[in-house]
């Protein structure tokens, strides 16, 4: 019995004890007098039972039938086994089996077919969406076997705007800056340029080295290549600190891979390229349309320009030319034409620019130089070391005329000088000793005085 009959039971045990009449009995249940008639007859014709609803424990006039219950229940073991109901109702309901997902979520429970799991979770505080369309977009790569093993693993590169729940996706091998540069693209194809990007903090996005010498003057963070292009684009890079931060995302990977696994595997297929395809043209137009809700602003945020992105989304890096006008980069060199000679280009930085494509760009001070790449390392001369050790001394010939007489009379001439020399000195010394007065420092004898 429910509570409000358990309550008029008690209230006709009253009456029937003659302590309440039938019509103060009425008013306490609040229902009219003729009405509290009816409830006290049937009280004291089948007693308690008489107050239970008489629909109760019949089938409901709006039941499915058995035989269609029968069939759904036989299909979704055959086709869908692994299908949630609303994904399971929807694909039925195309084959012309018409069911609720709520009624086919109780077939089910009821059956031991589908079970109801819930995860405790930390606290977190709600977000607001975004206002306008644009303002903000949530990027992140999704990492699943989107194939059950038709093939290799692949990522999903998947962005959803905040706002409007808006969703642009690509397949790739793996998650890398070229994919986040591609799916990027594609979000601008499809809406021009957002605000502001919302991502993890992936090593695509921050930047885990130190600072150098010129960016701590500068006052600027050490980036990334990505975060490079999307300051040069004016595009606002938000690093998230956990993945509940950018739970919209997330959300819609969690659906992805429900739905588009089901769904390429209905289609049959097996590989990048035409599951690119079918996201294009098929899953990814009805899935906005399904889930897309409108913004609070009709107001689109997106900027709209002339970006060169087949520029602006590559890898640049600074080198500086060398004093033969090449440029090194990972083992390539590359040497600058002789067209550019007026800007002194020696000893100065050049930006190497790598296109997604593979093509390669000399640009100083945006203008980009001419170039051609050589098949090997310019050979550099390089100045000959100095010899250590004892060197040989040269001997003239007895015809030089070093060795003719005079001072040039060679070693025997030398060695006569110094033995007349050292008998010079000696004298000196003695005579100083005989005068009696200290020597000089030019070791003559001091003058005589008068």
């Amino acid at each position: 019995m429910s509570g409000n009959e358990r309550r008029r039971m008690e209230l006709l045990a009253e009456v029937k004890k003659g302590k309440l009449s039938v019509a103060a009995a009425g008013r306490v249940m609040d229902v009219c007098y003729r009405q509290a008639k009816r409830i006290w007859q049937r009280f004291k014709k089948w007693g308690d039972s008489g107050l239970v609803h008489r629909s109760r424990g019949k089938p409901g006039p709006r039941r499915k039938e058995a035989k269609l219950r029968r069939r759904v229940l036989a299909r979704y073991q055959e086709r869908y086994p692994d299908f949630g109901p609303t994904l399971a109702a929807e694909k039925m309901h195309q084959e012309g089996l018409v069911v609720d997902h709520e009624t086919l979520r109780r077939w089910l429970m009821g059956q031991g077919l589908w079970r109801v799991g819930r995860k405790r979770q930390k606290h977190r505080s709600w977000r607001e969406r975004k206002e306008c369309f644009g303002q903000m977009v949530q990027l992140d790569g999704s990492h699943h076997d989107w194939f059950e093993g038709r093939r290799e693993k692949a990522v999903l590169m998947v962005m959803v705007d905040d706002a409007t729940n808006c969703t642009v996706a690509r397949f790739f091998e793996e998650e890398t800056t070229h994919a986040s540069y591609d799916v990027l693209e594609a979000w601008v194809g499809h809406y021009d340029l957002p605000s502001s990007l919302y991502v993890d903090r992936d090593s695509i996005y921050r930047c885990e080295r130190v600072a150098t010498v010129a960016e701590q003057i500068a006052g600027q963070e050490p980036r990334t290549q990505f975060g490079r292009a999307m300051e040069q684009l004016g595009v606002e890079l938000i690093l998230a600190h956990s993945p509940q931060a950018k739970g919209r995302v997330e959300r819609r990977n969690g659906l992805l891979q429900d739905r588009l696994v089901k769904e390429m595997r209905l289609a049959g297929i097996s590989g990048l390229e035409a599951a690119n395809e079918f996201l294009e043209k098929e899953f990814l137009p009805a899935l906005n349309k399904k889930f897309t809700i409108p913004a609070r602003s009709s107001v689109d945020v997106h900027r709209r320009g002339s970006w060169n992105l087949r520029e602006v989304l590559s890898w640049e890096e600074s080198r500086v030319v060398a004093k033969d006008w090449t440029v090194a980069w990972e083992g390539r060199w590359f040497q600058i034409a002789a067209e550019h000679e007026r800007l002194s280009l020696v000893d100065r930085k050049v930006v190497v620019r790598k296109l997604r494509c593979g093509t390669m760009q000399l640009v100083y001070e945006g203008k980009k130089l001419l170039w051609k790449e050589l098949p090997a390392r310019p050979v550099r001369e390089r100045p000959q070391p100095r010899k250590v050790g004892r060197t040989k001394l040269f001997k003239p010939k007895k015809e030089h005329p070093w060795r003719q007489g005079g001072a040039a009379a060679g070693k025997n001439f030398w060695r006569t000088e110094k033995a007349r020399g050292a008998v010079v000195k000696r004298a000196r010394h003695q005579a100083v000793a005989a005068s009696g007065q200290p020597p000089l420092r030019s070791g003559f004898p001091p003058a005589a005085t008068a």
